[in-house]
């Protein structure tokens, strides 16, 4: 009886008896209450809309999340940023990820613009843990098949996840934008640093792109003084010239504030930041805006809400960036192919 019904839905549906249908996949992009914005304007170049999502915290501080509509057989992209609620917000996405197994979603990619815990990618001492590993196992866990996410600090977490991890680079975002705001003087004395030795390789990256030379700050402790904070020496040729500072992430700004500073009195002409994550706890938006630092450029992986901007402060879309990787996966493309082999 069950199959003499099916075959009649099959004629009804055009379909000849014996012929196997051809389901088409649908792509859904669902948001937790992070950073909602980004995805709608992911959803907005992929052409569909953010799927209705009802979220409730409730007076005990637990989490509730129901998906409106049907999410089975779907190829869901769950997009959560990390701003100043990290745990409250990691904690909604495994609700959500929980969420979309148990609705049947036939594969769920969990793009983290920025990677929680990121910097707790190895033990410095012992008894630590390694926070970024149980990120991944969290994520594992609660039925993620895929994870994306835009420079991640530590490029060794793409093994931690027992699946595929796209690392994308915001650099051609923030290239394309210095490309066209940099005046002739600008262009003609450009130099790039790396704010520290962790972050050589990118800035070395950047110099290349930039066919400009390549300066770093090296930190170290003031011989003359005990117990004494670090000074900065700087490698390479900075007076009289435009100094770009680029890095992945600016937190409290301690680091990028200092260099820039030395870089000032080392005889700049101007500095210019640009980085990738907006972290800005406090007080990084009051640091930013220190006469040493004449612009601060950054994407919007991390919400940067109002009362953290300031004038110095542009704050490019990652958008684009992260329909166009959605976009590879789901069509089965490559997403290496986006950055020509950068790393």
């Amino acid at each position: 009886m069950a199959q003499k019904k099916k075959v009649e839905l099959d004629r009804d549906r055009g379909i000849a008896p014996g012929v196997v249908a051809k389901t088409k996949k649908r792509l859904v992009v669902v948001t937790g209450r992070a950073h909602p914005e980004l995805a709608q304007a992911v959803a907005g170049h992929l052409g569909i809309e953010v799927a209705p999502t009802e979220h409730r915290t409730f007076a005990s501080g637990e989490i509730y999340t129901r998906f409106e509509v049907s999410m089975r057989g779907t190829d869901v992209f769950l997009i959560q940023s990390f701003g100043q609620n990290v745990n409250e917000d990691l904690m909604e996405m495994l609700i959500m990820l929980d969420a979309l197994k148990r609705a049947s979603a036939k594969r769920v990619t969990v793009v983290v613009p920025y990677y929680p815990y990121s910097r707790q990618d190895k033990k410095g001492r012992g008894r630590e843990p390694i926070s970024a590993r149980l990120i991944t196992d969290l994520i594992a866990t609660a039925g993620a098949d895929r994870i994306m996410s835009v420079d991640l600090h530590a490029s060794q977490i793409q093994g931690f996840f027992d699946g595929p991890v796209d690392h994308l680079f915001a650099k051609p975002v923030l290239l394309n934008h210095f490309i066209e705001t940099l005046d002739a003087d600008d262009r003609e004395t450009l130099t790039v640093v790396s704010p520290d030795m962790g972050r050589v390789r990118v800035a070395d990256q950047w110099s290349d792109s930039l066919n400009a030379p390549l300066a770093i700050i090296h930190k170290r402790r003031d011989p003359k003084v005990a117990n004494q904070v670090t000074v900065h020496e700087i490698v390479g040729e900075v007076s009289g010239r435009t100094c770009l500072l680029v890095d992945d992430m600016i937190d409290t700004a301690g680091t990028i504030v200092k260099a820039a500073q030395a870089l000032k009195a080392s005889g700049a002409r101007k500095v210019i930041v640009g980085a990738t994550h907006a972290i800005f706890s406090d007080p990084a938006s009051e640091r930013l805006q220190d006469d040493a630092i004449d612009r601060v450029v950054v994407t919007d992986t991390v919400p940067v809400p109002p009362e953290r901007r300031f004038d110095k402060l542009t704050v490019l879309s990652s958008a684009p960036l992260l329909a166009r990787a959605i976009r590879e996966v789901f069509d089965d493309g490559s997403v290496t192919s986006m950055f020509d082999g950068a790393a």
